[in-house]
């Protein structure tokens, strides 16, 4: 999204609490951390070994959700820059026609949310409320529809390879490394997945240029449930300060 030199994640003047919200939703990488990867669930059983190659194994991981339509998971989040680390937790819903919603419970209360036409980030303890209308955003690279309809990683990155020896994992489970696009390539390093054997989603690792990284680790999903669109609507207290960007 378009961010105010005020807004951006790396400004010296930005808050440590609303920089740890803004950063996954930095140019091109919501596509990864914000959404593509946790919509990765399906009722699909997977090998109990990789497949041969990681193009093959990759087009397993594709096939094995594209009847999600929605999705709710659990989710801790740290965020380290520099010699500060934050960890957050929360809950995460999502479903087709770009809806998604970001619960902060834990350490303070924030909200990021999408309710198909524009983007707001929520932080109570400053009062602010920041909206994005979603066509006017660029770096929304990938269509939320696509995410949630036909998933092509492909399409999202340079090179995706198998990468099992670059993290510790539970036995079975399998990590893929995702390359960055030329285009990208100074918004993000790269993204590091950790599948079950069932294409569950289990951590997610995205490494900036600036050498931040946030790291995602989920757990109770629930897929195909009904979720109300009045879930993906805000509106902010009274005396809320609204910061409108186009």
């Amino acid at each position: 999204m378009p961010i105010n030199p005020s807004l951006s994640p790396t400004s010296p003047k930005l808050s440590f609490a609303r920089r740890c919200v803004l950063a996954p939703f930095r140019a091109g990488v919501l596509t990864f951390s914000g959404a593509l990867l946790l919509i990765g669930c399906a009722g699909v059983a997977a090998p109990q070994t990789p497949a041969s190659s990681s193009e093959a194994y990759v087009q397993q991981f594709e096939a094995s959700y594209r009847n999600v339509r929605s999705l709710r998971a659990d989710f801790t989040q740290t965020y380290t820059f520099g010699a500060k680390t934050r960890v957050e937790s929360g809950h995460v819903s999502m479903a087709r026609g770009g809806l998604m919603r970001w619960d902060y419970l834990r350490p303070a209360p924030k909200l990021f949310v999408s309710d198909g036409r524009q983007v707001s980030l929520y932080v109570p303890e400053e009062r602010q409320l920041t909206r994005t209308p979603m066509k006017s955003s660029e770096d929304f690279r990938v269509p939320f529809e696509l995410l949630l309809t036909r998933l092509n990683l492909r399409k999202v990155f340079a090179r995706v390879d198998l990468a099992d020896g670059s993290l510790d994992h539970d036995p079975g489970d399998h990590v893929l490394r995702g390359i960055p696009k030329k285009e990208l390539a100074e918004d993000y390093g790269d993204v590091l997945i950790v599948l079950d054997t069932q294409f569950d989603i289990r951590r997610l690792i995205v490494s900036y240029p600036d050498r931040s990284r946030m790291d995602f680790r989920f757990d109770h999903f629930e897929r195909n449930v009904t979720l109300p669109h009045s879930l993906f609507e805000f509106t902010p207290p009274a005396g809320t300060e609204i910061v409108d960007q186009r």
